[in-house]
């Protein structure tokens, strides 16, 4: 074992160009002065790919319960893996939160740069910090540099699979754990390159209990593997650098996924081992998703769905999918919504209590449905500038329809806006692409009836309704007409006529208006048929019923 004296002389070596102590770097960071009940809390991903709805879970968590306690969000980024950084990699995650209105008090810029006293918020930019707790650790005695390669790194894995033990590099198995100073300064004088590990003092067969804010009280293990703490290329792990720059910039609880749980025992020696207080963590669950009867996590790989830039390009609002967030969070928030249906969302409380204790399951047919909801409370003119400026970026030729029509495509969307029977169709925007097409450009396609009402009775159907055709005041009046045809043309208008008299009548009104709207839009299904026609206007329908009549002809 080395000597006090001999773990000083090692962190002088290692870190001779480190001169500033752990107190000089705190005086950097002064205590924050919040209100009572306050919280400072942080977003912290990697720029290693696109930017998972997993994340703007989270995000969404963080930033909303800091701003609902009157407290501050941070935006860290973690980029300390620099092998699997991808490029652009900070411009999508902000952007990609930006989209769905998720913003932070500091924290990284799109740019890069800094927004707040307590950065640099990019950890690449805090090595040096990071260089003098790992000095005062090796100081200390609870860090030590380690010297095995990749291949004896594989070779003691292998050893361990066969014995049927954890693998890892733990007690003899950590092999420059205890080597003496001379045989440390001797492979250093060689050059060899070397990672500081944690010197752990756990003892795995003991426990103790742990209480996160959303999963209870449970009782764990403690760590007794030797981590990385730096890598050999001077970047701190994940697990070195979460309790240093939570402590320094003053989190006051630890919001993150699940998947960090099993953690928790090494970043409570961790804690311990540095000095610092511990801060309270809360896990949030981890998104799943039904396949073949089972659960399973929202994987990047097998589900389009997992990356949010899905959503931005097919145009899902973002109120909607805040709130579907929001309803996943929080077990409570369903009942609210019920009680407050036109309240804003700002307006509910996230709690860590009402959290579900397991995973959150994925629905996209309930996103869905809260999208659809969404987009029918808003006006046609509101509508309209959400799908404009989401065209702009994603749909060229619906931004040109958009921008040459405006007046006529608001007529357009707010058919079915108002009343009683409000239109639930559009998922997103992009689904307004086919209605503002079908009723700007035309038609290019219809959908085939000819099995259910042969063509030449839908010729004989179009050409009745245009001897009688003019724009009507109101729905009623409309539909009173439409039934004086039906009747002429030998259809019914009584439904339980029409089931008393098997074979006196060819069908019912219905029959006729679907043949009305299939020359008009093209489907069997649309919105409202006379408010259709009246945004139209006569000239256009008369042109369109006549140019389906030639069709069939």
């Amino acid at each position: 074992m080395r000597t006090d004296e001999e773990n000083k002389k090692l962190s002088e070596i290692l870190f001779s160009n480190v001169k500033k102590s752990p107190d000089d770097i705190f005086k950097q960071y002064p205590k924050r002065k919040l209100k009572d009940g306050a919280m400072v809390l942080r977003f912290a991903p990697s720029p290693t790919g696109f930017l998972h709805v997993g994340g703007v879970f989270s995000a969404l968590i963080s930033s909303w319960m800091s701003r609902q306690s009157g407290g501050i969000s941070i935006l860290r980024i973690e980029d300390t893996d620099k092998t699997r950084e991808i490029e652009h990699g900070v411009r999508t995650i902000v952007d990609g939160l930006s989209d769905f209105n998720i913003h932070f008090d500091e924290g990284v810029l799109a740019d890069g740069s800094d927004l707040g006293k307590y950065g640099p918020y990019m950890q690449s930019k805090r090595l040096d910090i990071y260089k003098v707790f790992a000095k005062e650790m090796v100081k200390n005695g609870f860090a030590y540099p380690c010297f095995l390669t990749e291949e004896e790194l594989e070779e003691i894995r292998t050893k361990q699979v066969e014995l049927g033990v954890r693998t890892g590099c733990y007690g003899d198995w950590a092999k420059w754990r205890n080597a003496s100073f001379s045989e440390i300064t001797q492979e250093l004088e060689k050059g060899k390159k070397y990672v500081i590990r944690l010197a752990s003092t756990g003892r795995f067969e003991k426990t103790f209990d742990f209480v996160d804010l959303i999963k209870g009280r449970s009782t764990i293990h403690e760590n007794d593997m030797d981590v990385v703490l730096l890598k050999s290329d001077g970047y701190p792990t994940y697990h070195f650098a979460h309790p240093i720059d939570d402590t320094l910039m003053g989190i006051t609880h630890v919001i993150r996924g699940d998947e960090w749980f099993s953690s928790v025992p090494l970043h409570v020696e961790l804690f311990e081992k540095l000095g610092f207080t511990r801060i309270p963590y809360a896990h949030i669950p981890t998104l799943m998703k039904m396949d073949n009867g089972g659960k399973r996590k929202l994987s990047k790989r097998k589900d389009p769905e997992a990356d949010v830039e899905y959503y931005t390009k097919h145009g899902y609002p973002p109120e909607g999918i805040t709130e579907y967030l929001l309803n996943l969070a929080n077990s409570n928030f369903y009942d609210w919504r019920k009680q407050n249906p036109s309240a804003y969302l700002t307006e509910f409380r996230i709690s860590f209590e009402k959290f579900n204790k397991a995973g959150a399951l994925f629905d996209m047919d309930k996103l869905n449905d809260i999208c659809k909801e969404f987009i029918a409370s808003l006006s046609g003119e509101e509508l309209y500038e959400r799908v404009y400026d989401w065209s702009k970026k994603y749909n060229s030729e619906l931004y040109e329809l958009l921008s040459k029509n405006r007046e006529y495509s608001i007529k357009v969307l707010n058919i079915e806006r108002t009343g009683e029977k409000i239109r639930k169709d559009f998922v997103k925007y992009e689904d307004v692409y086919e209605q503002i097409k079908i009723l700007t450009i035309g038609i290019n396609e219809f959908d085939d009836i000819s099995d259910k009402i042969s063509k030449d009775e839908q010729v004989r159907i179009l050409k009745k309704y245009l001897e009688n055709y003019t724009q009507r005041k109101d729905a009623n009046a409309w539909f009173e007409n439409l039934k004086l045809i039906a009747n002429d043309l030998g259809y019914c208008t009584d439904r339980k006529e029409f089931e008393n008299n098997v074979g006196k009548y060819k069908g019912m009104v219905g029959d006729v208006a679907m043949v009305i709207r299939v020359a008009i839009t093209g489907k069997t299904k649309s919105p409202d048929l006379y408010q259709i026609m009246n945004v139209l206007g006569e000239d256009e329908v008369r042109k369109r019923i006549e140019g389906y009549i030639d069709k069939m002809v």
